[in-house]
């Protein structure tokens, strides 16, 4: 691999000699943020898919959070497809040589490759999906099988996305476009750590589950492991914050836009008629661990993965602990009920009472409560070793 243009000139002859290099090393920009948009659009239409079952409850495939996932999946594939058919037949030497094989012949980097493998799954499933549908009926839950398969080709896609970002990034010898790639692999990242949050959303989203150990074991097995992959990738100053940041100004967005638009349930029983699309739970103030471990990893450098991965473990239980214990008794307020927190609004079929105002999954004791604690710090720091190790693999990936 090898990239020739590194002269640094005003702005447009720096803009041309980008695209040169980009051309040279065969990479041309578009097919990066043309994934990475139709990842943020599957992301939007889960969130969106999720706050539908929500509202409406009635689901079929040709609901628009479906089509919009299904659009974005094709616009991914294509992509992708333009990708491995341009290496195969027409690339250099140098995108060859940043291109994998697949059957001995086609070649294309290992993202383009993965987001097209998630295309076909996401594809699938939508015949799938339609005799699930006249075999069984409506859905009424999300994880039916269609809808699994569904979520396998989602997350093929932004890993794809990601990966794509990510080669771009270590390839590059140019300062600027180095930075310009690592904005986007950061928010290919805050788009993986969303859809990590969504797989966990009953467990740890809502305000009533942050006084329980098991919000804060749930949280140490998830989170860390992507901070820490990501922080240690990213070639940025600040690399967890800004992922941090960016999952949630995902959330927010979609959870302030969602809510604007009036809807009602279709299904029954109806035991709470809402008005508005259900909204996403406010974020987790995932920041202020993300920013302990951005210092951490200054402090203690590459080369005592083991010693970081304990202090990381211990200071992310320590600070989400610290933020989210007076966190949730804002959200449980009535401060916190109105548009810009999105607090108290509930499924149509649930049964309201003085449960929204409550803590949930409390613990039998204060002993208890810290053994979860002791718990939950062990799983944190298991759980950023194995991102330090995957985040100094993707910080070698080129192809």
């Amino acid at each position: 691999m090898a990239t020739t243009v590194s002269t640094f000139a005003p702005t447009g002859a720096e803009e041309k000699s980008s695209t040169e290099a980009a051309r040279v090393v065969g990479i041309a920009n578009w097919p990066i943020y043309a994934v990475v948009f139709a990842s943020a659009c599957i992301v939007a239409g889960l969130l969106w898919d999720i706050s539908w079952h929500r509202t409406i409850g009635r689901d079929t495939f040709w609901s628009p959070p479906h089509l919009l996932e299904q659009i974005a999946a094709v616009v991914a594939g294509l992509s992708c497809g333009y990708i491995a058919l341009r290496t195969t037949f027409a690339g250099t030497a140098e995108s060859r040589a940043t291109s994998v094989r697949f059957w001995h012949f086609f070649q294309a980097p290992v993202g383009a490759w993965v987001c097209i493998w998630g295309t076909i799954m996401m594809i699938t499933s939508a015949p799938f999906d339609d005799w699930w549908h006249n075999a069984y009926g409506l859905d009424v839950k999300i994880l039916s099988p269609p809808h699994m398969v569904l979520a396998g080709g989602m997350i093929g896609i932004q890993v794809g996305a990601m990966l794509m970002a990510l080669g771009a990034q270590n390839r590059t010898d140019r300062e600027a476009d180095r930075r310009r790639y690592a904005c986007i692999l950061a928010f290919a990242s805050g788009i993986i750590l969303v859809m990590s949050s969504v797989l966990i959303q009953e467990e740890a989203a809502f305000g009533n589950s942050m006084h329980g150990s098991s919000f804060y074991r749930v949280t140490a097995i998830v989170f860390p492991i992507f901070l820490t992959a990501f922080a240690r990738a990213l070639r940025l100053r600040w690399p967890a914050t800004t992922v941090a940041l960016l999952f949630m100004a995902i959330i927010l967005l979609t959870m302030w836009v969602t809510q604007l638009f009036p809807a009602q349930a279709r299904l029954a029983p109806i035991y709470n008629p809402v008005t508005h699309m259900v909204p996403t739970p406010f974020p987790l103030l995932l920041v202020f661990p993300a920013i302990a471990i951005d210092l951490l990893m200054r402090r203690f450098g590459e080369n005592r993965d083991w010693i970081l991965s304990m202090a990381i473990g211990i200071a992310f239980v320590v600070v989400m602990i610290g933020v989210h214990w007076y966190w949730a008794e804002f959200l449980l307020s009535p401060s916190a009920r109105n548009f810009v927190f999105g607090v108290d609004k509930w499924d149509y079929s649930s049964r309201l009472g003085p449960w929204r105002y409550e803590y949930w999954n409390l613990d039998r004791s204060p002993t208890a409560f810290a053994g979860g604690m002791v718990i939950a710090a062990i799983s944190a720091a298991a759980s950023a070793r194995l991102g330090l190790w995957w985040g100094s693999g993707m910080s070698r990936i080129k192809r």
